[in-house]
């Protein structure tokens, strides 16, 4: 599967986007598709992740109440909607697929993943 990442661009603190992850080459499977972010000279860390089966969510504390990811089967994507945005959610986004179910605490980890975007820049700036 190849994923597409979209939706990033420049943005005022408070501000909000959505950034989209389009799947091609097959449909999602059932495996979690999550988001992560890297920032210059951060590691890349996780912001928000969904189980294709079961519809549950996670989020990291940074992210919670003003981040959520949902998906659309039809459109073959998963969307990232972001609000109240801050200088510190400045970083390329990612979105990141595998094939088969995890266990949700395991969701935030980077190197269960086989599949990811190319990743979007968000900047969060005034």
């Amino acid at each position: 599967v190849q994923l597409q990442a979209s939706g990033g661009g420049l943005v005022q603190p408070g501000g909000s986007l959505r950034l989209s992850c389009a799947a091609s080459g097959r449909t999602f499977s059932s495996g979690p598709v999550a988001w992560f972010r890297q920032a210059p000279g951060k590691e890349r860390e996780f912001v928000a992740g969904i189980d294709m089966w079961t519809k549950n969510t996670r989020y990291p504390d940074s992210t919670r109440g003003r981040f959520a990811i949902s998906r659309d089967n039809a459109k073959n994507t998963v969307y990232l909607e972001m609000n109240s945005l801050k200088s510190e959610d400045t970083a390329v986004y990612y979105c990141a697929t595998r094939n088969s179910r995890i266990v949700t605490s395991a969701m935030m980890r980077a190197d269960v993943y086989d599949y990811w975007g190319q990743g979007t820049q968000v900047t969060v700036s005034s």
